[in-house]
């Protein structure tokens, strides 16, 4: 059933179970899947949710994780030690719910703008990588003094001579 957001319907997530003896169930389907299938749901773009049949939590956020381990485990890494290193060191810190906010956020705009890009490469690429990189730079100079003024930092044109 769909779920009502403002006067938009939006489809229910995909409820995935998973059952004690770690299987996962695609109750759309109705059969068993993979952690693979999972992974193609999110290539996708199809919004899921995996709950726990024992005690009905949430392990949506587990399971995705684990399909990254995965993919971090083989190939090329998207994540450099020292960069993990980092992340790990904002968990239980003040800023934790900034510096997520702020991921989430830069990898939205990463994306919006690999779309926009794909739109426009039929047009002038150079001047369509200028003009992005242009915006990209307002953007995330904004967020970035929104993410150090929360953070308790003030920018030289805050203070008062």
């Amino acid at each position: 059933m769909p779920q009502a957001y403002g006067d938009i319907d939006m489809p229910a997530p995909r409820v995935i179970k998973k059952y004690p003896n770690r299987r996962l169930y695609d109750t759309e389907l109705s059969r068993y899947i993979t952690l693979s299938d999972i992974h193609d749901l999110v290539m996708h773009g199809i919004e899921f949710q995996v709950i726990d049949t024992h005690n009905s939590e949430d392990l949506t956020r587990s399971i995705l994780l684990q399909i990254m381990l995965e993919e971090e485990s083989g190939g090329q890494p998207l994540f450099s030690s020292k960069m993990l290193a980092q992340i790990i060191r904002f968990y239980g810190g003040t800023v934790q719910g900034l510096f997520g906010r702020y991921l989430e956020e830069s990898l939205s705009l990463f994306a919006q703008q690999q779309e926009q890009l794909m739109k426009a490469l039929g047009k002038d690429p150079m001047q369509t990588m200028t003009e992005l990189a242009r915006r990209n730079m307002t953007v995330l100079s904004e967020f970035q003094t929104s993410f150090m003024k929360a953070a308790g930092f003030r920018s030289p044109k805050d203070t008062v001579d």
